[in-house]
Parts: structure tokens; C-alpha cells; sequence
């Protein structure tokens, strides 16, 4: 994960924005009051930084700390979330402002690379907390997983399990305490996303259910408090303007205006935001921009009209709390004596308010009115205000990030305090640290002096249990629309929590004062200074050289693991797991590391079965396992590295999965131009194809007819800058005898129009049920033939989709082969056209092969064998 230096010259961010990279202080920050039900959310997990917000921040987060009223913003995927709006409610109006995304985007698509499914999810989280970190709103999740578009959000919920995701969101509710929720979508059905839907229907329902002791008891069980919020809002838009109901009351709010830290106005600061969506494409987003004041406009769906502002009838001071009315008054003389040029100079005062507000949070519960939490939130985000005042900072630092479970660490604390007028005023001893995943106390009394920093080191073992780095939504295995979780308290948390974590103890003019930070390795990158916060790894990481193997009844196939030593000297063995019918050899061989990072190859050989077990197709999980000293380690340690996000690790199962099929292929060698990123050469490969990927250089027309066929990859059309520059030379390849194949494409934003060599246009038609029966159009095709015969079977098994961006209008010059649809819908016929171009043909597929070969769907690598059968066929008549 990148630091604070590196996302402050990327990002250009202001001061605010800076405060958010080092979120951690402000919602880690330990006071000396009892937390134990605190229920705010995981911030994104940036490295601490030896760095001070600005006075003017400063004075800000006092502001917000004056503030109490409360929103939760409510959709389905990151990128959903109106971020102008959040951007002026959290900085503008400064109240608690938070974004539940009901899903991590998982099953949507990746314009900048090939990652997909749980990787994209990451990516998008780390893309919404960037966003969350320049709007100033927080962040939550279900355990909704993105399946993929769905038409109807009754499908929806039934991947989804309905009451298991409404418990999330009437979770999320009781931890966050919102005065209100707001939608992004209407909760009426079609002309949108299902999922878009459903998250306005779960955002009802739980608006019923929140406040209902009765409803979901084990969270209450589990020390959440019921809370019910005064109304539920729809923010309407123009991309739904059809469901906007014409005779009922609509709510307009101005949100004009500037940040009172930068001068920054809420629209610009609304595109940086969801510039952050880069993954879709987002990264040079604009709002539109309406002549007049900018307004935001909201229809009610339930609770309390609102008749004159979204927080009509809702107390937003302190005064709503019994005893707060005083906590607001010291706030407000605190604002009001503030000097810019000396924030250590409300030191006392805010002293005083720290001690006022530990007495609120431990006065009778039922003095609260069930905002304890929040008490308790606000409390941490003093002593942040306070740290920040007197110019505190701690560091705590490691000599490598990577760590192994039971590693012995040295770690270097350092503590400064920056020298201020009223520095050499404050007295601060510090106490030495405490250590909670070890259950440990560090002792170190030392005064600190102003601008003179202050170190000790110390060496401690990280525990032998400790998890390896991965994303707590991926420690267990789920269904297709549900995230499983053994600890229900990370639902709803946005990332995981530090590792290991230090709670630094001082003693400040006589008060007790904790700071949290966690260890991070510093080194020095073209951008600036990276701290890598620490990561558990596996002594071991095992890669497989393929996802996915291919091999027809009998067939012998090789598969390299590559093992890399993250600890050294070790020994031990490896070998692969797999069913008995798949044979492997050898069954085991010897393994041994003499250095760190020392990679060293092993190749097995692996047979399939052959046809004698009834089933022509037939798959299997193939497991790398090492032991080392009777401990054996089944993972491959990955990265999910982008350029505008922080990088992150996970440990995945070091599996392929093997497929047994019955495939016949014609021709030698495939051609691929990369598009917005996918697996696809790999898998031809595996079909026992040459591949030659086209990618900077424009080929000349030689180089192309050494191809039996070339495919372009997913969205080339829209992503791939100097494509109509390349559209003749491909059209020539097929005049001249060869097969292009053309995969989906987005119908907007194409840079060129001459997509094909006739009339072709493509519609935003899909086909989101994966078991929509198939129809076969054209039973005499080649693609249907040669040299695999396919039938209505080739369609069973299929996931996620059928296809997507299918043709929406052609050319007569064009043969639709298949036609398949949703339920009460009419058949798309656009989803495999073909053309016949001089000797070649020209085809276009929105069938999502993408998805289909990486999970290994028998009938999808027949009917690919068979597009790429065709040009092998012209070169063969030739």
C-alpha cells in the first residue's frame, strides 16, 4: 500500500484529501473512554505519515466536530454513489456522511487490465476509498457480491439471499446511526441495472427494520442498539428521469459552494472523486454543468416528509444528546477563539472539552438517545484534533514489510513534536507502547522536546497464527451472490484492519493520551517515498504456469509450478493434488531453498482421464501443495497493482482448473490485439494454438496472414487509440482469405466507426440469464460443424451471462447463427454474426467467451475452435 508522498503527487490533494490518506490516526486514535461498542467504519488502511494538517484543516475538523447530523447514501456498485452530493454534505454542510455500496463490483468489466471477479473486486474498493478520501464521506459494503447485469431485481435478490443482504444493510444502519438514508435509484422495477433496484428496495425495507429490537436479535446480541432514522429519500437524476413521478412533491437543496479549506468547489471536487473509477473508465470524468445555481432534487419514499430541506425536523447540534448542549457551546468558544497561526494555543481548552465528553460517553446510557457510538466516534476524532494542535506524530518502522507468522521483528518507534510558540507550554512524557495482537506492554518513559525527534527500538515475534494477508471477504469460500464471513463483525467494513497494530502511550499535561499507528517499511520510488504497511506471507508462494488446462480423454499435458522461497534455508517436498483419475508425475519431488526470493521451476505431467468413466467433458481442481516441516502451504501470493491505487496482496489457492473435453482443432497460429485486458491467449494456448499478440506496432499485412484467424480482444474498439488506423490493414487480411473476430464492444465512445467491412451497429442487448436456452439459427453453419459439431449441450454450464453488447442492426450481408433471450423478453438474434468479406469472413460475438474460457466451459472452447476453423478452411482452398 502507497503512502502519503506518493498519492500527494499523483493526486494533488488538497488538505483534507492528505487527512484522509492518513485516516487511521483519526479513527484509530484511542482515547481513555470505553469503546467497546464503537461500530465505525475500517478506514482504508494508508501508511501514517510524519506529516501535520494545515491550520486551516485544523479549524475544519472542529466544525465537523460540531456537526451531528448524519447521512447514509445508499446504491449497488462502486461507481454509483453521487459524489457532488456526498462531496457537500461531508464538506459543505460537514455532517457524518457515508457511502454503502452493496457490492465490491466485482462482475463488472476492467477497461485497464485483465483482472476480474475478486481482483476487480479489490481494485474497486480501493477505488471507492480513494474517492471516499477526496469527498470526505466514509465508506461500507454488504456481502453482496456483482454477479453481473441483471434485468430484474428479484433475480437480484435471490443470488444475493435477500434477508442475509438486508440484514447487512439494517447492520450498517445500527453501526452508522444515520438521520437519514438516501438512494441513488428508485425503487420502482425496470429501465435499470437489477441490482441498482434492489438496493433501493433492501434500502426500504431496512429503513422498516432498523429500529425494531425484534429484527435480526443477534446484532443486538452482539451489542448493536436499535436505530431508527427519520426518513428515506430518492436522489433523483436525469439518468432516471422517466421514473420520476410527476405529481409527487419533489425536494430541491442548492449545493453550490466551496471548501473552506482549499476554495475548491464541490463540483470539481465531485469529478476528482469519481475520477478515482478508473477500472470503468471513469478517469477523465465530468459533471454535466446546467446553467443557474447547481441543486440536487429528492422524492420520499418513507418515514417523515421532508417539506423544506433533506434534514427537516432532525436536530444537527449537540443539543439532541441530554448534556450536550454543553459539549456544543465549548466547541463553539473553542472555534471562536481558534488561532490560525498557533492551533497549540486551544491545547487547554480542548483538553478540557476531551474531559467534558468522557464524562458524556460514561453518564447513563439512556441519556444518549443510542448515539453512544457516535460519542464515542466524535471522541476519537478529538483526540485527532488535539494530536494535530500540539504537532504529535509517531512513526513505527520495519526493515522489510513482508513478514512470516512467527517472525521475529525489530521495530523502530519514533515520536516528534513540532516546535510551535506554545510548544516548550506542553509537557509530554511518553510512556512506551502497548502491543494487542501479542498481548503486549512496552515500557519507555522519555519527555519528548520540541523538535527533537525521539526513538527506541524493539524486537518482538509476530504469533505463529497469524493470517495471511488477504481480504477478509475472501477468507472463505461464498456462493455465486454471497460473500461468507466467520467474524459477522467485518460486515459492512470496507477493508481490513492493520495487521499488527501499536497503541502508543503519553502522558500530556498530566492527561493519558493513546495514539494507534502500525509498522510500515520506508523506501525510496520514482514518485516519492513509499511505507509499505506490513504483510503477513506465506514461507513459500507456489504459481502455476496456467489457470486453466485443457486436454482431451487420455491426453498428457505439462504444468510448471514455480516455487519462491520468502524464507531461506528451507527444504521439503512438493506435489499436486488431484482426483485419482486425473494421473500425476512425478507424485512428489524434493524442494530446496538456500536464498530469499530464490524462485526455482518443477514440471509435472498430467494425464486426463479417458472416456471410460461415462462423461465426455469433465473438470478438476488441481492443488499445488509444499510441506516444509510438516506444514504444508497450498497458496500463490499475488498483487493487485494499478498505478493509481495503493497495491495490495492476496494469497490465493494455488490451483488450475483442469478440463477433460472432447475438442478438435484446424489451423496452427492465432493472431491477438489486446483490448481492455483478459486471459485469452493463455487459453488458446492451451487448445494447442501459436499465438502472436499485435499490440504496439502496426503489423504489416505479411505478418497477419501468418495467422489462421485473429481475434480481437474485449472492447478494442473502444479502448485501443490507433484502432482505425489498423481497420484497413485488418479488412485487407480478410478480404484476402483470413478470419477477424471481433468481440464485444461498448457502442459509445468507439474510436472508429468502421468496425467491419459492412453495416454493423452494436446495441446495449444482453442476455443476462446464463441458462437462457439456446436457439439454433443456422444448423448448417461451419461454426456449428467444423470441426467440432455443436449442439444446444455447448450451452450448458455456462456462467455468469450469456453474452453482452450483442448487434443491434446489420447488414443482409450478415448471418445471425444463434438467437437466445431472458425470460418475457423477444430473442436477440446479434449475440454470433458471420460475413463473408472477399475469401475471408468477419465475426462479431457479444457472447462473453471472456468469462466461459477462463471458467473452463467445454462448449465455449468448441464453438472458439470452430470461429478459428474458418480461416484455416480458407487458407486450406487456397
Amino acid at each position: 500500500m502507497i503512502e502519503f508522498f506518493r498519492a500527494l503527487n499523483r493526486y494533488r490533494l488538497n488538505d483534507l484529501a492528505r487527512r484522509a490518506l492518513t485516516g487511521t490516526l483519526c479513527c484509530l486514535v484511542l482515547s481513555a473512554a470505553p469503546c467497546a461498542t464503537m461500530a465505525a467504519p475500517t478506514p482504508n488502511i494508508q501508511a501514517p505519515t510524519l506529516s501535520t494538517p494545515s491550520p486551516q484543516a485544523i479549524l475544519h475538523d472542529l466544525k465537523r466536530l460540531q456537526q451531528m447530523g448524519s447521512v447514509l447514501y445508499i446504491a449497488a456498485h462502486p461507481d454509483d454513489e453521487n459524489t457532488e452530493l456526498l462531496a457537500y454534505l461531508a464538506r459543505g454542510r460537514n455532517y457524518r456522511t457515508a457511502y454503502l455500496s452493496l457490492t465490491r463490483g466485482d462482475g463488472g468489466q476492467n477497461v485497464l487490465g485483465a483482472d476480474l471477479g475478486s481482483k476487480l473486486g479489490m481494485a474497486r474498493t480501493q477505488e471507492l476509498m480513494a474517492a471516499r478520501q477526496i469527498d470526505g464521506a466514509q465508506q461500507f459494503f454488504s456481502r453482496a457480491i456483482d454477479f453481473g447485469f441483471s434485468k430484474n431485481y428479484i433475480e437480484t435478490l435471490k443470488v444475493w439471499d435477500k434477508d442475509a443482504v438486508l440484514s447487512d444493510v439494517v447492520r450498517v444502519i445500527r453501526q452508522f446511526k444515520p438521520d437519514i438514508l438516501i438512494t441513488r435509484f428508485a425503487t420502482s422495477p425496470g429501465g435499470t441495472h437489477g441490482h441498482h433496484t434492489a438496493s433501493a428496495v433492501l434500502a426500504k425495507e431496512a429503513f422498516a427494520l432498523a429500529g425494531d429490537p425484534k429484527a435480526y436479535p443477534d446484532q443486538i446480541k452482539q451489542g448493536l442498539e436499535p436505530w431508527q432514522p427519520k426518513r428515506v429519500i430518492w436522489n433523483t437524476s436525469r439518468w432516471q428521469k422517466e421514473k420520476i413521478d410527476p405529481k409527487a412533491p419533489t425536494l430541491k437543496i442548492l449545493t453550490d459552494g466551496k471548501d473552506a479549506i482549499t476554495g475548491e468547489s464541490f463540483v470539481d471536487i465531485a469529478e476528482r472523486s469519481r475520477s478515482m473509477h478508473k477500472t470503468q473508465g471513469f478517469d477523465q470524468f465530468k459533471l454535466p454543468i446546467d446553467p443557474g445555481p447547481r441543486t440536487e432534487s429528492f422524492q420520499h419514499i418513507s418515514g417523515d416528509r421532508a417539506e423544506t430541506d433533506i434534514m427537516d425536523g432532525i436536530d444537527t447540534s449537540w443539543a439532541r444528546i441530554k448534556g450536550g448542549e454543553k459539549i456544543g457551546t465549548e466547541i463553539e468558544a473553542i472555534i471562536a477563539s481558534y488561532d490560525l497561526k498557533d492551533p497549540a494555543a486551544s491545547v487547554d481548552k480542548l483538553f478540557a472539552l476531551r474531559k467534558d465528553l468522557a464524562a458524556l460517553a460514561a453518564s447513563d446510557s439512556s441519556a444518549h438517545s443510542g448515539m453512544l457510538s457516535v460519542i464515542h466516534e466524535k471522541q476519537h476524532a478529538l483526540d485527532a484534533i488535539i494530536q494535530h494542535a500540539i504537532g504529535l506524530r509517531v512513526e513505527t518502522t520495519i526493515a522489510q514489510a513482508d513478514v512470516v507468522p512467527g517472525d521475529e521483528v525489530q521495530l523502530t518507534h519514533t515520536a516528534l513534536i513540532e516546535k510551535t510558540k506554545e510548544s516548550d507550554k506542553i509537557h509530554i512524557q511518553w510512556l512506551g507502547a502497548r502491543l494487542p495482537e501479542i498481548e503486549k506492554t512496552i515500557d519507555h518513559k522519555q519527555n519528548l522536546v520540541a523538535g527533537q525527534p525521539a526513538s527506541f527500538t524493539s524486537k518482538q515475534s509476530l504469533p505463529s497464527t497469524a493470517l495471511l494477508e488477504q481480504p477478509w471477504w475472501l477468507r472463505v469460500e461464498g456462493t455465486a451472490g454471497l460473500v461468507e464471513v466467520d467474524d459477522p463483525k467485518l460486515i459492512g467494513t470496507a477493508v481490513n484492519a492493520p495487521t499488527f497494530p501499536i497503541i502508543y502511550r503519553f502522558k500530556i499535561n498530566g492527561q493519558s493520551f493513546d495514539l494507534a499507528d502500525f509498522p510500515v517499511h520506508i523506501k525510496t520510488a520514482e514518485l516519492g517515498t513509499i511505507r509499505q504497511p506490513l504483510a503477513v506471507i506465506s514461507p513459500i508462494s507456489l504459481h502455476l504456469d496456467v489457470e486453466t488446462l485443457i486436454a482431451t480423454a487420455g491426453q498428457a499435458k505439462t504444468i510448471t509450478v514455480e516455487a519462491t522461497a520468502a524464507r531461506a534455508p528451507i527444504a521439503g517436498t512438493l506435489r499436486l493434488e488431484a482426483p485419482a483419475a486425473w494421473h500425476i508425475t512425478p507424485a512428489s519431488t524434493p524442494i530446496a531453498f538456500d536464498k530469499i526470493g530464490e524462485s526455482k521451476r518443477y514440471t509435472f505431467t498430467i494425464q486426463a482421464p479417458d472416456n471410460t468413466n461415462g462423461s465426455a467433458d469433465w473438470q478438476a481442481r488441481i492443488i499445488a501443495s509444499a510441506k516444509i516441516k510438516d506444514v504444508e502451504y497450498k497458496t500463490r501470493r499475488e498483487t493487485v497493482a494499478y498505478s493509481h491505487l495503493p497495491t495490495q496482496i492476496l494469497h490465493a489457492p494455488a490451483a488450475v482448473r483442469a478440463v477433460k473435453l472432447d475438442l478438435v482443432t484446424s489451423g496452427t497460429t492465432v493472431g491477438f490485439i489486446p483490448g481492455a485486458g483478459e486471459s485469452l491467449p493463455e487459453q488458446l494456448q492451451q487448445m494447442g494454438y501459436k499465438v502472436i499478440v499485435f499490440d504496439k506496432d502496426k503489423p504489416q499485412l505479411t505478418d497477419l496472414q501468418k495467422c489462421d484467424a485473429i481475434i480481437l480482444g474485449v472492447r478494442a474498439f473502444n479502448v485501443r487509440q490507433s484502432i482505425d488506423s489498423w481497420m484497413p490493414l485488418l479488412m485487407s487480411y480478410v478480404e484476402q482469405g483470413g478470419t477477424l473476430i471481433a468481440q464485444y464492444n461498448r457502442p459509445d465512445k468507439l474510436m472508429t466507426q468502421n468496425i467491419a467491412p459492412y453495416k454493423l451497429t452494436i446495441s446495449s442487448g444482453r442476455v443476462t440469464d446464463e441458462t437462457a436456452p439456446m436457439q439454433i439459427l443456422e444448423p448448417a453453419s461451419p461454426i456449428l460443424n467444423t470441426p467440432n459439431k455443436l449442439t444446444k449441450a455447448d450451452f450448458d454450464g455456462w456462467v455468469q451471462e450469456r453474452g453482452l453488447y450483442f448487434a443491434g442492426s446489420w447488414d443482409e450481408h450478415f448471418k445471425p447463427i444463434l438467437a437466445c433471450n431472458d425470460a418475457d423478453e423477444a430473442p436477440l438474434q446479434g449475440g454470433l454474426l458471420v460475413a463473408p468479406y472477399g475469401k475471408g469472413h468477419y465475426i462479431y460475438t457479444g457472447l462473453s467467451l471472456f468469462r466461459q474460457l477462463p471458467a473452463g466451459v467445454p462448449g465455449a472452447y468448441r464453438l472458439l475452435a470452430n470461429m478459428i476453423a474458418l480461416g484455416a478452411q480458407s487458407k486450406q482452398d487456397k
